[in-house]
């Protein structure tokens, strides 16, 4: 027992205070202080860093957009490439497309290609912005290549029989003569009645190109065609005949222009047979 234990007497028992909760209401207010909502002010400070954010973002879009549709990006120059038909002036106009609009706002590439696709003559078209004021158009145009007569009129065909216009004038191209037309739809494929003997004709015109032989004038007769080298002078056989002895009837070409002769007839059959006759 300790010192003070002794102080008291033995009748008094000593016994542990228990203290209500009205004798410690004076002791509230030294409770230390805590912060108050510490998440609501993280929450307050990540809303101020997301509308800022926003705000630049909005500037950025704005300016760029601004800066894009300004005079500085107007259209001034136009690049015309692989155009022989039509001259780089007619295919602007064709296509719509104008000088002084806005090259990225105001330039409708896509209804420019649409129409220059209407044009027979145009296969092939693509149209490019380059930055910072020019477009460039790049086309790929079908070559007349040979002309079928109808009536007093001539219409004309690329190498894959596509109909390109009709002339009132005799051109200087192969003319496929004999032929029924059906149907002659500019933009469209020929329509005949001999179609097999079509196709045939113009791979062989493909054939004649690359041996540097020229054929004035093919006329057709049922299956044999007379092709013609000049007025008074032709080859005559069936298509695939003639095709297949393009290399000897070359050779015989040059024979007959060495001796000057520009009359007579080639007769091209099976089995690899050539023959000439002066006769005409």
């Amino acid at each position: 027992m300790d010192d003070y234990s002794q102080d008291y007497p033995a009748e008094y028992p000593q016994e542990e205070h228990v203290y209500t909760g009205e004798e410690l209401s004076g002791y509230e207010d030294y409770a230390p202080e805590q912060p108050k909502h510490p998440a609501k002010k993280k929450k307050k400070r990540r809303r101020k860093h997301y509308f800022l954010r926003f705000c630049i973002f909005c500037a950025l879009v704005f300016g760029t957009y601004a800066f894009l549709n300004s005079d500085f990006f107007a259209v001034r120059n136009f690049e015309v490439t692989g155009n022989q038909y039509y001259t780089p002036a007619q295919i602007i106009e064709m296509s719509g497309l104008q000088s002084g609009v806005n090259l990225f706002f105001e330039t409708k590439t896509r209804p420019a290609r649409n129409a220059l696709l209407e044009d027979p003559y145009i296969r092939l078209a693509e149209i490019k912005r380059k930055p910072k004021d020019t477009i460039q158009i790049n086309i790929e145009e079908r070559r007349e290549y040979a002309g079928v007569p109808y009536g007093d009129q001539y219409v004309l065909i690329d190498r894959e029989g596509t109909v390109l216009r009709i002339s009132d004038t005799e051109p200087t191209l192969p003319i496929l003569g004999n032929m029924t037309i059906t149907e002659m739809t500019p933009g469209s494929a020929l329509q005949v009645e001999q179609t097999y003997l079509l196709t045939d004709t113009l791979s062989l015109l493909q054939l004649v190109e690359e041996n540097d032989i020229y054929f004035k004038r093919i006329d057709f007769s049922t299956v044999i065609v007379r092709a013609y080298i000049y007025d008074d002078l032709y080859c005559e056989g069936a298509p695939a005949n003639i095709r297949d002895n393009m290399a000897s009837i070359q050779k015989l070409l040059q024979e007959l222009y060495q001796q000057e002769i520009t009359r007579g007839v080639i007769r091209v059959g099976t089995d690899n047979y050539l023959s000439y006759s002066p006769a005409y």
